[in-house]
């Protein structure tokens, strides 16, 4: 395998940009993080992304652009809906070790590439789930995280019901979004106010040596979701709020 110092390189530098530094633990994790991800991706597929330098931009850079919103502070437990191979959530807890992170998704085979990603790094406090967000929307984990990200899964309004149920009032649910975030906001107006939430904000953020438009949308959790919701797996995706 190649060696990835250049890229390292081009995270630290990417990172300085909006002040955020890593220290040289941190950044060992980042690059066993990429030869995992390259070595699992031939027999899982995890990523279209396979190039060392992309994974570093469109991947981490990506994830962490989110840390500029200064949401985050150490201790908060944080929930990665749709965490697919770790992104954001892992990148999160890498420059963040001090979060209570747990990764959801619905197939197995991510789940124990995710597993086998929180071994080598040697991450504590953070656990990978195997399971709908449908129906652990009405489990022990409802209602129990201070922030849930979620990163290209679904449509904004059909996110809203996988992800506002697991924040207590006071939460913040983070939505990554490309260039149509405005036009999806819209379409969620109704999702967001029925599942106990209101709009923030739409972060625009350059992620360095990336040309693609990066939106992050902020939605606070005011009040209790209603019990009905989430509704029955499949419900979500086919009738949207």
């Amino acid at each position: 395998m190649k060696d990835l110092s250049n890229e390292m390189e081009l995270l630290k530098s990417g990172l300085n940009k909006w002040s955020i530094e890593i220290d040289d633990l941190k950044v060992e994790q980042f690059r066993k993080y990429v030869y995992l991800l390259i070595e699992y991706n031939e027999k899982v597929n995890l990523t279209a992304i396979t190039e060392p330098r992309e994974i570093v931009v469109q991947h981490f850079l990506d994830s962490l652009s989110v840390l500029t919103i200064n949401i985050f502070h150490p201790e908060m437990r944080i929930l990665d809906v749709g965490s697919g191979a770790g992104f954001p959530g892992v990148p999160i807890k890498i420059a963040i070790p001090e979060l209570d992170v747990v990764l959801l998704d619905a197939s197995k085979k991510r789940v124990a590439f995710l597993n086998h990603v929180i071994g080598a790094l040697k991450l504590d406090k953070i656990t990978a789930i195997h399971g709908r967000a449908e129906e652990l929307g009405h489990s022990q984990y409802r209602e129990s995280f201070d922030a849930v990200v979620s990163r290209a899964v679904a449509p904004l309004r059909v996110l809203c019901e996988y992800c506002i149920p697991f924040l207590h009032p006071g939460g913040f649910f983070l939505s990554y979004k490309g260039p149509g975030a405005l036009e999806e906001l819209e379409a969620s107006k109704n999702a967001i106010g029925v599942l106990g939430g209101s709009f923030v904000e739409i972060r625009s953020i350059n992620v360095p040596f990336s040309e693609k438009t990066h939106n992050i949308v902020v939605i606070r959790k005011e009040k209790r979701t209603p019990d009905r919701y989430p509704r029955s797996p499949g419900k979500p995706q086919k009738s949207p709020l």
